[in-house]
C-alpha cells in the first residue's frame, strides 16, 4: 500500500480504527482543546454568558440550559455533544477520542469520567503508543451518581441511574438501576428497593 492510500492518524481516530494520538494533526487539536479547555476553566461564575460562550466553542454540540461546572477537562471537545437541559458537575473527564453523545435531562455528579480511548493488551504495541477509541452514548433522563467510570464502547439506556463508584464496562438497558464494580443491575427504575 502506498503512502497516499493510507488514512492519517486523525482519519484512523474517527473511523475508529488504531491511531497514534501524539501525531502532529492530533496532538494540535488536543492542544487547542486544552488551551479553550483552560478558558472554560478560568470562567467566572458571575458570567454565564462568557462561559456559555466558551463551551459552545469547545464541544460539538450544547443544548439549550445546559449547565457543566468547571474544571472540565476533554480530549478534542468537537467530539462531545451534550443535549439540553443536562447538569453535568465538577470534576467531568470527557475523553473523547470517539464521539460522546450525552441526551437531554442528564445528571452527572462530580468526577464522572467518559472514557473512550482503549489501549492494546499486548505489550508491543502499546508500546509503539497504539491506541484506538469506541464511543460512550448516555441516554435522555440518565443519572450517573458522583465517581462513576464509563468504559469505551458503553451504551447507557434512558432513564437508568448508576450509583456513585460504579465502573460500567457493558451496555446498561434503559430504565435500571446499577451499582458495583463491574457496574450490574440490581432492579429497575420505580421498583422498591428491598430492605
Amino acid at each position: 500500500m502506498s503512502d497516499h492510500a493510507r488514512p492519517s492518524q486523525k482519519e484512523a481516530m474517527l473511523s475508529g480504527e488504531p491511531y497514534i494520538a501524539d501525531d502532529p494533526e492530533l496532538a494540535a487539536e488536543a492542544l487547542h482543546a486544552a488551551v479553550l479547555s483552560e478558558r472554560y476553566n478560568a470562567t467566572s461564575a458571575a458570567d454565564p454568558e462568557a462561559r456559555r460562550a466558551v463551551l459552545a466553542e469547545l464541544l460539538g454540540e450544547l443544548g439549550e440550559g445546559v449547565e457543566v461546572r468547571p474544571p472540565l477537562r476533554v480530549d478534542y471537545g468537537y467530539r462531545t455533544t451534550i443535549g439540553p437541559r443536562t447538569f453535568i458537575n465538577f470534576g467531568a473527564v470527557l475523553l473523547d477520542a470517539a464521539r460522546i453523545t450525552i441526551g437531554a435531562d442528564v445528571q452527572m455528579g462530580p468526577n464522572v469520567l467518559l472514557l473512550t480511548p482503549a489501549h492494546p493488551v499486548d505489550p508491543e504495541p502499546r508500546r509503539a503508543k497504539w491506541e484506538a477509541a469506541q464511543p460512550i452514548t448516555i441516554g435522555d433522563n440518565v443519572w450517573l451518581g458522583g465517581g462513576v467510570i464509563v468504559c469505551p464502547g458503553v451504551t447507557i439506556g434512558e432513564n437508568t441511574v448508576v450509583g456513585a463508584g460504579a465502573v460500567v464496562t457493558k451496555d446498561l438497558p434503559g430504565h435500571v438501576v446499577a451499582v458495583g464494580n463491574p457496574a450490574r443491575v440490581i432492579r429497575k427504575t420505580g421498583e422498591e428497593e428491598e430492605a
